[in-house]
This record gives C-alpha cells, structure tokens and sequence, in this order.
C-alpha cells in the first residue's frame, strides 16, 4: 500500500508542478525525451501480421519503473497475509487503469498483467476483460499480449461457470455502471473474433488462442501452461514461465461447465472456418480438388496443424458427418492415389505423424480402420521402425483399434521387439499394455523379447542396459540431473517390475551384483530412487535376497532419513524389514542414535514419524508390539510369502501420459506425495 501512496503523491506533485500559460505540465515535457525508446521497439515488433495495430505508446519512464518493481514483488509473493496481497492487487490493478493496452504490449509489463489475473478478484477480472474490447483480435496477434489474452480467458470461463452455477452470483456493479454477466462479455468477444478466424488458425500466436477459444467453448480440460505435456502453450512459452516462475492457479487444468450459448458459438465457429477453407460449399461435391489440397497443407504446418486436430476432435459434438475429417480424408472403400500419397507425407513427416497419431485418437472406429486397412496393415513393421515419425502412428493404432486388428499388429511386431526397443523405449510399454487389454495375448513372446534385450548373456546386468547406469548423472555433484532420458528409462524399468516377477528378480540380482557405494548413490538419485523403492516389494522378493538388500541399505540409515529423495526409501524399509525385526531394530537404533540431526531434518522428521520412533524412544515394547501386529498384517500366516506371478501383467501402473504426475504413497503411519523434478 505504501507503494501505491506513493504514487498518488508523485501524482499531486505533477499537478502542481504545472507551468501556467503554457498549456503543459512541465514535469511531463522533461519526461517526454525519458520514455526508453527500446519499449516503443518491443512493443511495435510484437504487433499483429496485420501491422502495427496493437501498438498503443509506451509507459514513461516513471510508469515503467513502478509497473517493474510491481511485478518484481508479486513474483517474490512475500507477502505476510492473503488481505495484505489482495491490497497491494488492488493498489496496482488501480494505477494500471487507462493503462492496460500499454501494459500487455510490453515484454516485462505483460507479465504483471498475467499475475495480475491471476491474482485479482471475480469484479477486477471483469473490469480487466472490458478494458481490452474492441482489441481482442490485435491481442491475439500480438507476441505478448496474446499470453494475457490465453490467461484471461481462463480465469474467464471459470467465472463464466460460477455465473452457471450461482443463479444469485453476488457481483453488484458500482453504482452507475450496469451489470453484464462473463457469458455476455465472452459472446461479444467472439463476435469480434469472428471475421478473422481463417487468419487466426495460421497466426504464429493467435492460433493459440483459436484453441483455448476451442476448447472452452466445448468444455474441455483447460491444460496446465507449465506442465510438460500441455497443449496449451509452446514449448518455448512454458520454459519461459518456469524460469520466471509464472504458474497458474486453480482455475488451469480443469474442465468447465458451459452455458447452451456456448454450444451453438462452436457450432457457428466450426461452420464459419469449414466455409472459409471451401469457399461456402453447399455439400461434399462441391468441395474441389484444390480445395482439400490446400487444406491438407495445413494439416502439416507446424501451426495450423494442432488447430486443425482439434476441430476434428470436437465437430462430432454437433457435426455427426464429420465434415472435417472427409475434408481431410475419403470414405470409401477403395485406395485413392492422392489419399495414398498424402498418408505417406504424414508418416514420415514429424509434424505429419503428430498430427495422424492424435486424430486416430479420437476419430471414428470404421475411418480408423479404413486407414489402417488400406494404407498400413501390409507394412506394419517398416512403419514401426520410423522411429520419429511412424512408430508414433502404430502406437496410436494399437491403442484404438479393435481387437483383431490389435492382435495382427501384436503378431507382427512383438518378434520385433528387442529390435523396436533400441531407439524407442515407448513401444515397450505400448506393446505390454495392448497385450494386458487383449487377455495377456503372446504374453510370453513378450517377456522372452524383453529378457533378451535387457537381460541376455552379453548384458547381464538389467540396470545397465535398461538406465544406462555408467553413462548416467548417478553419483554426479553438479546440478546436472536428472535427465529426461533418465526418468523415462527408470518408469520403463519400473513398468517391466510390476509386469512379471522375473523382471523384478533380475533386477534385484543386478542391485546386489553392484558395489555397495553405487547402489546407495541410487537411492540419492532424483530418479532412479524410484526404481530402487520399486524393487521393496515385501510381498514378491525372495526372503534370502531381503537380507542381502538390507545388508547394504542398512549401512547409512541416518544419511538416507535425512534426504529429500532416500528418505522415501527409508519409508519403504518399514515395510520391507517384515518378519526381520533384527534389521528393524537395526535401523531404529541408529536413528535413535543420531536423533537430533534426524529430527533437525525436514526428511528426517518425517521418517522418525513413519518408523514411530517417539514409541520405540519411550515405551519399547510397545513399539516391538506394534511391529508385531504390523507384520501379521503383511503375513497372515505368519511366514513371508515368496514371490507372487504378477498375473494381471500391467495393471495399477502408469501410463505414457500418466507417468508425468505425481507419485502418493501411502505409508504405515503417515503418508507423503513425491514427484519426479
């Protein structure tokens, strides 16, 4: 608050500072050779392909400095409570008033306008969105503003369901202005938009809102602007945002519910654009031959492409001909030339492949079919082994096909395998999960191909050829992991550990076949942790091979509590030292040794809790009671079972898209969430 004062008072200094007889404020004319004339570049070159229509000046000097330093301080977000944060919104949303077209047009202040959506109340939002009407289109075309368009919109369509919801939506305008609900606010908007939407879906940045636009107006999930498989944003945006640390609120990754106007404007939008690409055809014969060239062009342009796919996947909700995907592709029964060679294009094309593997995804079952029948069965396996391009395309395929088309693909490609896995891991987990949803279909064959390939008698050590163990960032000191590379090739592994017992015993032969120091540097590791937790499964490992794991994970107990990624082991040995109380106590008894720096340790806390050592520190045979009761939990019979067959092969575990979100473990006495970061 003292900031904006502060401003107020600068204000009344200005005003006083006027000249009399000149008709100027003498305080601005020593500013106007001041403004950063860099600004007015920056914000000239991030106007529309129109021109320059979204350049609307520059702040002062004076303006420029305290819209910085605002934005400085909502990203430091130290405020002591929620009221004083909600003041100093309040405070700057007020100075930024007149303001806004200059602000969402500069690099650094645009990013003050999205924190400020972010953060500002359900009537600030509205003022917010009224201010940039009758620019909604140039924000969209414009390199930064369309970033606070995309947040914007939204922190919208979440206000547009509290309306939907709360017939008696408290949201009394001031005095003197009138009401209009967000779903109005919204409809005007797109009116604006509508003339220019064929621009929009090859704009390098207003396409990107043609598909929030898209996706809000068929209520579909709102994708998180930082995760890494969002379709929201470029890549290049979401690295941005991470290094600036502008993430979303609650209102991202969410779907919303929309009101019936909103239906009949996707209706209205998806007409408009399929009229604007075949120049108003009445019906399917009219559409020409040059017509669907051109289309299909887009269908491979790295920024018409994502806006395309996702037209086809929501025409059905209105469109049962689904004239999009037969502007795209024919129906018949027959091969078409044209058709035949526009479908090479896609599966040796990187965007092509993407833009083929999504629409197999949600297309219909017979025009998948049809494509797969005519085009690729005879070929499965040289498609397979396009490694950026096709294999993707398979994938897809085995994922939404029938079940016989399913099992032909299986039979082709699973003697395949070892050969496939070298230059794509993913196919591993596709081709496990399709033989799980077909019955366990050539489960066997699978297992042999998987064993030979990271488990034969050259490579006899599956952490070495499943993670790259010698190459890897393990027992590394700079900040230089984990790697992509490293936490796809751990959730692989883990993957093969859950589909058979046999893949969790050679692993465990490979865990203990390495140098005591190299296993305990695993469980520091921010991924490969994981794959050692994944292995204390007290219920599947052999007894004998218990002791020879605690043998060594013994060996640091108190380091181990005290880390943010062994620690999680740690929890997992309160399990997997069942019916071995020599080890449990073992590890008890040096954390109670050292239990000032355990308890000093933000990890360390919480293994102490986990391992219920304040009993074991106070009443002893209360906690060996305890332990007993625990252990007949886990061994009924009283005697550890030995490995189990993992009969339902796959079942429980993550999947490619999945395997990005958080792990949650639930623990004996506790439980704790864990991501991979």
């Amino acid at each position: 608050m003292a900031k904006a004062r502060g401003r107020k008072l600068l204000k009344k200094q200005k005003k006083d500072a006027f000249a009399p007889g000149t008709g100027e404020d003498v305080s601005h004319a020593e500013h106007k050779a001041d403004v950063p004339q860099e600004e007015a570049a920056e914000a000239a070159a991030g106007g529309s392909a129109t021109g320059n229509a979204m350049f609307f000046g520059v702040l002062d000097r004076e303006e420029l400095e305290y819209f910085k330093q605002a934005e400085a301080t909502l990203a430091l977000d130290a405020f002591e409570t929620p009221e004083e944060k909600q003041h100093f919104v309040a405070s700057v949303v007020g100075e930024a008033a007149g303001k806004e077209l200059k602000l969402v047009t500069s690099q650094i202040c645009s990013k003050l306008m999205e924190r400020l959506i972010l953060e500002c109340d359900d009537s600030q939002l509205r003022t917010l969105f009224q201010a940039f009407n009758g620019v909604f289109f140039g924000m969209a075309c414009h390199k930064y503003a369309s970033h606070v368009l995309e947040t914007l919109l939204v922190r919208s369509a979440a206000l547009v369901e509290k309306e939907l919801l709360t017939p008696s939506f408290d949201a009394q305008p001031a005095e003197g202005d009138v009401f209009v609900s967000m779903e109005n606010m919204f409809l005007f908007m797109l009116n604006e938009m509508r003339p220019h939407l064929r621009e929009m879906v090859q704009h390098e940045y207003a396409s990107h809102v043609l598909r929030l636009l898209i996706l809000i107006l068929s209520s579909k999930l709102l994708p998180s602007t930082v995760q890494n498989n969002s379709t929201l944003r470029s890549k290049k945006s979401k690295i941005a945002r991470k290094m600036i640390e502008l993430g979303d609120n609650e209102d991202f990754n969410r779907t919303y519910q929309t009101p019936e106007s909103f239906k009949g404007q996707l209706r209205d939008l998806i007409t408009t654009l399929y009229g604007s690409f075949t120049n108003g055809a009445q019906s399917k014969a009219d559409v020409t031959t040059s017509m669907v060239t051109k289309f299909r062009e887009l269908c491979v342009d790295k920024v018409a492409s994502p806006v395309v796919q996702l037209i086809i996947q929501v025409e059905g909700i209105f469109d049962r001909d689904r004239s999009f995907w037969r502007l795209v592709f024919a129906v018949g029964d027959e091969k078409d030339a044209k058709e035949e060679s526009f479908l090479e294009y896609l599966l040796s094309d990187p965007v092509g492949s993407h833009f083929l593997e999504n629409v197999i995804a949600f297309g219909r079952i017979k025009y998948v079919e049809r494509l797969y029948r005519l085009y690729m069965a005879d070929r499965i396996v040289k498609l397979a082994k396009r490694d950026t391009t096709g294999a993707f395309v398979v994938q897809s395929l085995l994922k939404h096909l029938k079940s016989k088309e399913v099992r032909e693909i299986l039979d082709a490609l699973v003697p395949e395998l070892d050969i496939l896995l070298n230059s794509n891991m993913d196919f591993g987990t596709t081709i496990i999960e399709s033989s799980n949803k077909e019955g366990n279909y050539l489960r066997e064959e699978v297992i042999g191909q998987l064993v030979k390939k990271y488990y034969s008698a050259a490579e006899a050590n599956i952490l070495e050829s499943a993670l790259s163990l010698s190459s890897s960032t393990l027992g590394n000191t700079r900040d230089d992991w984990p790697t992509v590379d490293e936490r796809r090739r751990s959730l692989f592994l883990e993957q093969l550990i859950d589909y058979d017992d046999k893949f969790l015993n050679i692993t465990t032969d490979s865990m203990l076949a390495l140098p005591e120091e190299r296993l305990l540097q695993m469980c520091y590791h921010g991924v490969f942790s994981h794959v050692v937790e994944h292995v204390l499964q007290v219920q599947r490992v052999d007894f004998i091979k218990r002791k020879l794991l605690l043998n060594v994970l013994c060996k640091d107990a108190v380091g181990m509590a005290c880390n943010a990624y062994a620690s999680h082991v740690m929890d997992k040995l309160w399990d997997f030292t069942a019916k071995l109380a020599l080890y449990k106590e073992r590890i008890a008894g040096a954390l109670m040794k050292e239990s000032e720096k355990v308890k000093n340790s933000t990890y360390g806390r919480q293994v102490w809790k986990n391992w219920n050592l304040e009993l074991y520190a106070r009443k002893r045979w209360d906690w060996k009671q305890l332990v007993k009761e625990h252990d007949k939990e886990l061994f009924p019979d009283s005697k550890p079972l030995q490995p189990k067959s993992a009969k339902h092969g796959m079942e429980g575990t993550e999947s490619r898209e999945d395997s990005r979100k958080p792990y949650k473990r639930q623990n004996f006495n506790g439980s704790r969430e864990r991501s991979r970061k």
